[in-house]
Parts: structure tokens; C-alpha cells; sequence
């Protein structure tokens, strides 16, 4: 299991970054000492993302972070009423998955089921 991923995220963005990440289903937590100065973490099931506050981040264009989405429909549902751009693909070890853009352009790939 991987425990934490590092993104880049504009100050402006960190608010809106937090939002999408509930939507899948990750909560806040409080990075500790002078971190909480500088990033901003959510985590689901022991897995963290931690938003690295920078003013000119760095978004790989194909790179991404991948996340199950449970349950698919109403995650997919919740993304889609708050505004999110769904790109569907075809379906890897037998279940559905997309892509999505976190308000900070990130790419993240959220999926129905874990690889089996």
C-alpha cells in the first residue's frame, strides 16, 4: 500500500483541492509541526495526499494518482454535480474507471474496483 502522494497546489486552489478530494471521500488531517504552514492533507484508509503549497506548481500532464472509487455510481454522481469533467475509458481488470482534473489540473484516475 502506498502511503502518501505529493502534489503541487496553488494557495488559491487549496480550498477547492480539499472539496474535490471529499468528494472522494478523504477527509482532512493536520500535518504535523511547521508542515501545516506549507501543505495541506486529506486521507481515506490510511492513504494520504498531501497539497504542496507552491504559487507555480508542476502538473505532469500524463502522470497521475489513481484512487477506488467506492461506491462508483455515487462517487462518479457527486463529481459530476459539482462540476467535474468525467472522461470514461475502458474497463481494466473488469471494472469501470475514468479520469477526472482536481481544480488544481491534476489528473486522477478513479476506478470501481482495485486491480485484481
Amino acid at each position: 500500500m502506498i502511503h502518501h502522494v505529493s502534489l503541487e497546489t496553488r494557495p488559491s486552489d487549496v480550498e477547492a483541492e480539499l472539496g474535490f478530494w471529499a468528494l472522494l471521500g478523504f477527509e482532512r488531517v493536520g500535518p504535523s509541526g511547521t508542515v501545516g504552514e506549507r501543505a495541506a492533507w486529506v486521507q481515506r484508509a490510511g492513504t494520504q495526499v498531501h497539497l504542496l503549497f507552491a504559487e507555480e506548481t508542476v502538473v505532469p500532464p500524463e502522470g497521475h494518482v489513481a484512487v477506488v472509487a467506492e461506491p462508483w455510481d455515487d462517487v462518479v454522481t457527486r463529481l459530476e454535480a459539482a462540476g467535474f469533467d468525467i472522461d470514461p475509458r475502458t474497463p481494466h481488470w473488469g471494472a469501470a474507471r475514468a479520469f477526472v482534473r482536481s481544480p488544481g489540473g491534476h489528473r486522477v484516475e478513479i476506478m470501481a474496483a482495485p486491480p485484481l
